[in-house]
């Protein structure tokens, strides 16, 4: 069977968000059962202001194995993803993989809130405002029974326009806000999607009971939370340790001051397992710290390949 080339639009056409945290459930089930492996990812400068970054993954549940590979200068970013046989070694597919990534980026936080946040929770404060703010809301939305959000950014003109567009494609108010902290204070749910290096508001003003999804900082010299936020958080998940280790600065200042350490970080397999807790009680604050798995993409990608077969959609690739 020869390897399909699939493009961003049949990759929208192909994927939604229920499908992409269906996989992400089962992904991280399967990495708390040893039934796959994740590598963290490696970056490499190339000048100019250019950088390739590249992880990989495999699971033997799947049958497949791959790697995710994008390359960032001034101009933006570009990303592919590569499909292996695990059985056969052959290429089985090269897919367009930038929303593929920010779907598994929200199906990893919807399947994070599934299992950590409160399940009556309804209003929801998002800071950010770009295409992963935008995932992460829909997961939320497709895991709990919002009724309410705010939104913060920078610009008060992409705020309102994210308002507006989001509100329509998750049928449920959204509101633009002017304050950081009113978006962050008496929430249920708290998402953090942005390009900050500085924390985004004061972790005082966090109701308790909240559970909040930090997912836009994959480098030691960003953070998007401060120590406060670490500090009073009773249940701290990530999605892999290792990965955290190495790109994870929303911990690194309260790793520094020693209000935080690693023995009390646990990823989020162990929750979907039941070794771990998410949540104890109605008042605890739960905080999930995302950096991106390979794994996850992985289980993405294979689906989409499946549906692609089925529907004859893709490109046939020369080997």
């Amino acid at each position: 069977m020869s390897a399909l080339y699939l493009t961003e639009d049949d990759v929208a056409w192909l994927l939604d968000i229920d499908t992409a945290i269906e996989c992400v459930e089962e992904a991280i089930r399967q990495l708390g059962s040893e039934r796959a492996e994740n590598q963290p990812r490696r970056r490499v400068r190339g000048g100019e202001g250019s950088m390739l970054h590249v992880l990989s993954a495999g699971a033997e549940y799947l049958g497949y194995t791959g790697y995710k590979v994008y390359s960032t200068t001034r101009k933006g970013a570009r990303f592919q993803f590569g499909l292996f046989d695990a059985k056969t070694g052959q290429p089985a597919a090269l897919i367009e993989a930038n929303l593929l990534g920010q779907m598994r980026t929200g199906a990893a936080s919807g399947v994070a809130t599934k299992y950590m946040a409160r399940p009556d929770a309804k209003i929801v404060g998002c800071f950010g405002t770009g295409l992963q703010a935008r995932t992460q809301l829909k997961a939320v939305c497709s895991v709990r029974r919002i009724e309410r959000v705010e939104v913060y950014g920078r610009s008060a003109d992409r705020r309102q326009r994210f308002a507006d567009e989001m509100a329509e494609l998750c049928n449920v108010p959204i509101t633009a806000m002017h304050s950081p902290d009113e978006v962050a204070a008496e929430k249920d749910i708290v998402i953090c999607a942005t390009t900050s290096n500085v924390p985004l508001f004061d972790g005082h003003v966090l109701s308790e009971g909240t559970h909040l999804n930090v997912i836009g900082s994959n480098y030691l010299a960003k953070t998007e939370i401060d120590v406060t936020t670490v500090r009073r958080a009773d249940h701290i998940v990530c999605d892999s340790i290792e990965a955290c280790k190495l790109e994870a600065g929303d911990f690194v200042p309260a790793l520094e001051d020693g209000s935080l350490a690693w023995s009390r970080v646990h990823e989020l397999s162990e929750v979907v397992h039941g070794r771990e807790t998410g949540r104890a009680n109605s008042e605890d604050i739960t905080l999930f710290k995302s950096v991106g798995l390979a794994l996850e993409d992985l289980a993405v990608a294979v689906r989409i390949l499946e549906k692609a077969r089925i529907e004859g959609i893709g490109q046939p690739l020369p080997f």
